[in-house]
């Protein structure tokens, strides 16, 4: 692969990094209008409308993939089926991360979310699935990092940094839906499904208990817009054509940069300030972060083997 290709990959799966980072801002913002259900509701409605258009020519980049992966051919349930479970565990994820930020800070809530890395392997062992050494180390020093990020002087977790955690819970259930049904799925027509299924979730909850007027939605316009066209649907659409020229566990280091983006941006943007404590625990959590992705060392075959 030339070497041009792989910058210009990296480089999509940068910007999406950069992209989901603001979008913590956003969010933050966002509540200043309107509540968690309607932000999520009216987030992912837009997402799959903006992906709608865009359905025939990234299910075209998708198909090859999808083919090879599906043995006798896609089955047409799955991308529903799939779409529908996704959007269920999206919709929780999302509310309980938007509670989350209104009672915790962008840069925290960045950290906390993208724990879902080493949250996901962990999950696997009640499915019987091993993990070594090296997530073992990364769990103690995420451990540590969460420590010193979230522990108050009285040696209280804060709620918001609870529910963001929490979260993260929700965000590690949905990836391994995804990788239970991507495979004999269209994995851009799943993504739509779950956008709307999302959407219908939070629907009920924003009219029983928050009913948005038509001037709150007007007056969140752009964290909204932000997150359902930029968050949603642009980032998706980066992230498929990027990983297509990615080696995954790189995808995945890179993409993994948006906690890195959010303490960032809620810095330049929201004026928070994080102390030298907080900042070696994010620190801490982004190493945990790294050591997770880093790909297993193989010994070299001895002679005669």
């Amino acid at each position: 692969m030339k070497r041009s290709v792989q910058l210009r990959a990296s480089a999509l799966l940068l910007l999406t990094a950069v992209i989901w980072g603001v979008a913590f801002v956003a969010q933050s913002v966002g509540m200043d209008y309107v509540g968690p259900f309607t932000f999520s509701c009216v987030r992912n409605l837009i997402g799959g409308l903006v992906l709608l258009p865009c359905l025939p020519l990234l299910a075209r980049l998708d198909s090859k993939k999808t083919q090879q992966a599906a043995q006798g051919g896609p089955r047409p349930a799955w991308p529903v089926l799939g779409g529908v479970c996704c959007g269920v565990a999206l919709a929780v994820s999302e509310v309980l991360q938007q509670f989350g930020l209104a009672r915790t800070s962008v840069g925290k809530a960045g950290f906390l979310t993208a724990m879902y890395i080493l949250i996901v392997p962990l999950i696997g062992l009640l499915v019987g699935k091993r993990v070594g050494a090296k997530i073992w180390a990364a769990v103690v020093l995420a451990v540590c990092g969460m420590y010193l990020l979230c522990m108050t002087e009285s040696f209280r977790i804060e709620t918001g940094d609870l529910l963001v955690l929490a979260s993260a819970v929700g965000f590690s259930l949905h990836i391994l839906i995804i990788d239970h049904f991507s495979p004999g799925a269209d994995g851009v027509r799943m993504s739509c499904i779950q956008f709307f299924t999302a959407s219908a979730v939070c629907l009920v909850p924003t009219l029983l208990w928050e009913q948005p007027t038509l001037a709150a939605l007007l007056a969140a316009w752009a964290p909204i817009l932000y997150a359902g066209v930029l968050s949603s649907g642009v980032a998706y659409t980066l992230q498929v054509i990027g990983q297509r020229d990615t080696d995954p566990t790189v995808a995945s280091l890179i993409l993994s940069l948006e906690s890195v983006v959010a303490a960032l941006a809620g810095w330049l943007l929201l004026g928070e300030r994080l102390s030298a404590r907080e900042l070696v625990g994010c620190a801490l959590a982004f190493a945990a972060i790294i050591l997770a992705q880093l790909p297993e060392r193989r010994l070299a075959p001895q002679a005669g083997d």
